[in-house]
C-alpha cells in the first residue's frame, strides 16, 4: 500500500492490509482531536524523505511522527517490537478497509460511539497484548 502526507513530501509504503483499528487513549485523542484510526503494518514499512519527518518520543515504549512541512500524522511506532501503526487516511487509493478493533475502550469519552461491531480492548488488555510493563496515565 502506498500513502502520503497532505503536501506529498513524505510517502509511506507498507504491506497490503485490509483492517483498521481505533485507539481511544488520551494521547491519540489529544494528538488528532479524536480517536486514531490506524492500520497495523508490522515492521516492514518504508518511509521516503525521512529528512522531512519529525519524531516525538511520546512514552518509554513508543514514538509518533509527523510531516515537518504540513503536519500530517505519519506513524505511531512501538519501540520494543518496531511495529508501525499508520493512519488509515494516508492511503487514498480506494482500499476497502474493515474496522476490526478498538483499543483503550475504557478511556473512550461518551460523546461519540462507533456503530461497527469490533473487538474492544481495555487499557489493561492492550498492555498485556503488547507486553508493555509500565502504564503511564492517559497513554
Amino acid at each position: 500500500m502506498d500513502g502520503k502526507c497532505l503536501c506529498g513530501a513524505i510517502t509511506v509504503t507498507t504491506p497490503d492490509k485490509k483492517s483498521i483499528d481505533a485507539c481511544h487513549c488520551g494521547m491519540c485523542r489529544r494528538w488528532g482531536g479524536g480517536p486514531a484510526l490506524g492500520v497495523a503494518c508490522g515492521s516492514d514499512v518504508q518511509i521516503d524523505n525521512v529528512d522531512k519527518l519529525k519524531v516525538y518520543k511520546s512514552s518509554e515504549w513508543a514514538e509518533r511522527a509527523f510531516c515537518g512541512e504540513c503536519g500530517t500524522h505519519i506513524f505511531y511506532r512501538l519501540l520494543p517490537t518496531n511495529q508501525y501503526f499508520i493512519p488509515a487516511g494516508l492511503f487514498q487509493n480506494g482500499i476497502e478497509f474493515e474496522f476490526k478493533e478498538q483499543i483503550f475502550i475504557d478511556m473512550k469519552p461518551s460523546y461519540y460511539e462507533f456503530a461497527n461491531q469490533t473487538l474492544n480492548m481495555t487499557e489493561a488488555e492492550v498492555f498485556a497484548k503488547f507486553a508493555l510493563s509500565e502504564n503511564i496515565e492517559g497513554t
